[in-house]
Protein backbone atom coordinates (compact mmCIF):
# COMPACT_ATOMS: atom_id res chain seq x y z
CA UNK A 1 0.00 0.00 0.00
CA UNK A 2 2.68 2.32 0.75
CA UNK A 3 4.51 1.84 -2.39
CA UNK A 4 1.64 2.24 -4.55
CA UNK A 5 1.55 5.49 -2.88
CA UNK A 6 4.78 6.85 -3.33
CA UNK A 7 4.45 5.90 -6.85
CA UNK A 8 1.24 7.61 -7.28
CA UNK A 9 2.86 10.68 -5.90
CA UNK A 10 6.33 10.36 -7.75
CA UNK A 11 3.81 10.13 -10.53
CA UNK A 12 2.21 13.45 -10.19
CA UNK A 13 5.74 15.14 -8.88
CA UNK A 14 6.66 13.93 -12.98
CA UNK A 15 3.50 14.87 -14.90
CA UNK A 16 3.52 18.61 -13.18
CA UNK A 17 7.07 18.91 -13.77
CA UNK A 18 6.70 18.15 -17.22
CA UNK A 19 3.22 20.24 -17.60
CA UNK A 20 5.70 23.20 -16.14
CA UNK A 21 7.92 22.16 -18.97
CA UNK A 22 5.65 22.13 -21.79
CA UNK A 23 4.36 25.30 -21.05
CA UNK A 24 7.90 26.99 -21.00
CA UNK A 25 8.65 25.80 -24.40
CA UNK A 26 5.62 27.01 -25.80
CA UNK A 27 6.81 30.54 -24.61
CA UNK A 28 9.98 29.90 -25.99
CA UNK A 29 8.59 29.19 -28.71
CA UNK A 30 5.52 31.99 -28.76
CA UNK A 31 8.60 34.16 -28.26
CA UNK A 32 11.20 32.92 -31.24
CA UNK A 33 8.27 33.36 -33.66
CA UNK A 34 7.77 36.35 -32.95
CA UNK A 35 11.35 37.77 -33.67
CA UNK A 36 10.56 37.63 -37.53
CA UNK A 37 8.69 41.33 -36.65
CA UNK A 38 12.05 43.08 -36.42
CA UNK A 39 12.72 42.41 -39.87
CA UNK A 40 9.21 43.69 -40.65
CA UNK A 41 9.98 46.36 -38.77
CA UNK A 42 13.07 46.88 -40.59
CA UNK A 43 11.63 46.33 -43.49
CA UNK A 44 9.07 49.40 -43.70
CA UNK A 45 11.96 51.55 -42.02
CA UNK A 46 13.69 51.12 -45.44
CA UNK A 47 10.46 51.36 -47.56
CA UNK A 48 10.08 55.03 -45.86
CA UNK A 49 13.60 55.91 -45.90
CA UNK A 50 13.47 54.93 -50.22
CA UNK A 51 10.43 57.10 -49.94
CA UNK A 52 11.66 60.24 -48.44
CA UNK A 53 14.99 60.01 -50.65
CA UNK A 54 13.38 59.35 -54.30
CA UNK A 55 10.72 61.97 -53.42
CA UNK A 56 14.04 64.35 -52.53
CA UNK A 57 15.63 63.54 -55.70
CA UNK A 58 12.74 63.53 -57.87
CA UNK A 59 9.65 65.79 -56.65
CA UNK A 60 7.44 65.07 -59.59
CA UNK A 61 7.31 61.65 -59.40
CA UNK A 62 5.78 61.97 -55.71
CA UNK A 63 2.61 59.96 -56.68
CA UNK A 64 4.11 56.66 -58.74
CA UNK A 65 6.57 56.78 -55.43
CA UNK A 66 3.99 56.49 -53.01
CA UNK A 67 2.04 53.48 -54.99
CA UNK A 68 5.08 51.80 -54.86
CA UNK A 69 5.74 52.60 -50.55
CA UNK A 70 2.69 51.70 -49.82
CA UNK A 71 3.03 48.19 -51.85
CA UNK A 72 6.20 47.58 -49.89
CA UNK A 73 4.35 48.74 -46.69
CA UNK A 74 1.89 46.11 -46.94
CA UNK A 75 4.78 43.41 -47.82
CA UNK A 76 6.34 44.36 -44.98
CA UNK A 77 3.60 44.44 -43.01
CA UNK A 78 1.99 41.09 -44.13
CA UNK A 79 5.18 39.20 -43.47
CA UNK A 80 5.35 40.66 -39.67
CA UNK A 81 1.51 39.59 -39.37
CA UNK A 82 2.49 35.73 -40.19
CA UNK A 83 5.49 35.64 -37.86
CA UNK A 84 2.89 37.45 -34.84
CA UNK A 85 -0.09 34.85 -35.86
CA UNK A 86 2.44 32.00 -35.95
CA UNK A 87 3.22 32.84 -32.75
CA UNK A 88 -0.28 33.31 -30.95
CA UNK A 89 -0.85 29.43 -32.79
CA UNK A 90 2.36 28.47 -30.68
CA UNK A 91 0.79 30.12 -27.56
CA UNK A 92 -2.92 29.17 -26.98
CA UNK A 93 -2.92 25.78 -29.20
Amino acid sequence: MINFLYVYYIDAIYKNSLLKMLTAAKYVGAGLACSGLIGAGTGIGLVFAALISATARNPQMRNQFMQYAVLGFALCEATGLFSLMVGFLLLYS
